[in-house]
């Protein structure tokens, strides 16, 4: 049996422009990455990124954590997930995205140690991936300039974060359109910024400006009221916040709240569980969004290899590289062809990260 020997954890921080959000502002990603090490001579490298307004978790949490994880994990078998997995669930509850992380490491090792890269180890094959791009909330006028600078880079899907006042989130949504025209497609996120009556209304407001769906209009307490909206509302809707494990999908589609549902390893806590909620909607019909935080090309790596493998995700939102990071730190892993994507067929997840890069950072061996 394959053992795990010790783990580094890194404080992962990469410096980035400012990206607000209607939840708040990020300066830098704090991101966390682990290496797992076995007796077999296999390293599986995992990476998460806290997003602290919407998982609750900071890196330092994240880091507290990571050492917690390890000292469980020791001498312990990587290759059975579902039960390092739960071991990790036991230990603590929530805190999905540190466990998103280790869980990504695992599936390194699993897929190296049959000498595949990750897609084929989940039975899955290459097909033709391109991301949106996300302008993150501002002016109008400074957002509609940013939505023309992504059209001329070539870019043919806007990913728009909105989810202030509704009047001006109206404003900046018409100013872009008609900035971009029809030849682009939109896609807004109020990250939970709307109440039920606002979304409603903007909704409405919307609906002639031909945006392809809203991503989680209000916050999840107010779940019981999804169904209602989406019952009103002239734009689709797609849960995001609101679906962290297949339970929370189960609930949804069982309640018809939502029309498609958005995948991120840092609510699921990694790609076991980010299976679950394929299947689950996969099962019902409902299509699926790859999306992530703030991670580096480490973490994109792994969730471009998770959506070759489910090819009922139908949308990518797979652009967190590409919307400020100042540092491009990842040694081979995923590449962009302008918005399209790639990886090589190399064992694992494929990726790693310069050693001159982390020596600047904090390390923790367990």
């Amino acid at each position: 049996m394959m053992k795990i020997t010790h783990t580094e954890i890194y404080r992962f921080s990469i410096p980035m422009e400012p990206f607000v959000i209607a939840t708040g502002t990020m300066d830098y990603a704090q991101n966390v990455l682990i290496k797992i090490y076995t007796d077999e001579g296999f390293c599986g490298i995992g990476e998460c990124s806290a997003f602290p307004m919407i998982v609750g978790e900071t890196q330092d949490t994240c880091l507290v954590l990571a050492k917690d994880f390890a000292k469980v994990w020791k001498e312990k078998d990587p290759l059975d997930i579902p039960e390092r997995m739960k071991e990790l669930n036991d230990y603590v509850a929530h805190n999905f995205t540190i466990k998103s992380a280790f869980d990504m490491a695992l599936y390194d090792i699993a897929s190296k140690a049959v000498n595949k890269p990750l897609y084929k180890f989940l039975n899955g094959e290459k097909r033709t991936v391109e991301s949106d791009i996300t302008i993150g909330i501002g002016k109008p006028d400074d957002m509609a300039a940013a939505a023309i600078q992504f059209k001329k880079a070539g870019a043919t899907m806007l990913k728009v974060k909105l989810g202030k006042d509704i009047k001006t989130d109206l404003e900046r949504m018409q100013k872009i359109s008609s900035a971009v025209g029809t030849e682009m497609i939109l896609r807004i996120d109020a990250n939970q910024g709307w109440s039920f009556e606002d979304a409603a209304q903007i909704l409405q407001d919307m609906k002639d400006l031909n945006i392809q769906f809203c991503e989680q209009p209000m916050r999840k307490s107010y779940d019981d009221r999804l169904a209602e909206l989406r019952k009103i509302s002239p734009i689709k809707i797609m849960a995001d916040e609101s679906c962290f494990d297949h339970h929370d999908a189960r609930k949804l589609i069982k309640a018809n709240a939502c029309d498609y549902i958005n995948i991120k390893f840092a609510k699921s806590g990694g790609i076991l569980e980010a299976l679950k909620i394929y299947e689950t909607a996969t099962a019902a019909g409902i299509a699926c969004m790859i999306g992530g935080m703030l991670e580096s090309r480490v973490a994109l790596s792994a969730k471009l290899h998770f959506a070759y493998a489910c090819p009922e995700i139908r949308f990518f939102d797979l652009d967190t590289c590409k919307i400020g990071h100042l540092e491009d730190p990842v040694i081979g892993g995923a590449e962009y062809k302008g918005f399209f994507l790639d990886l090589p067929d190399v064992p694992g997840i494929g990726a790693d990260v310069d050693e001159a890069f982390l020596r600047k950072y904090e390390r923790f061996m367990v």
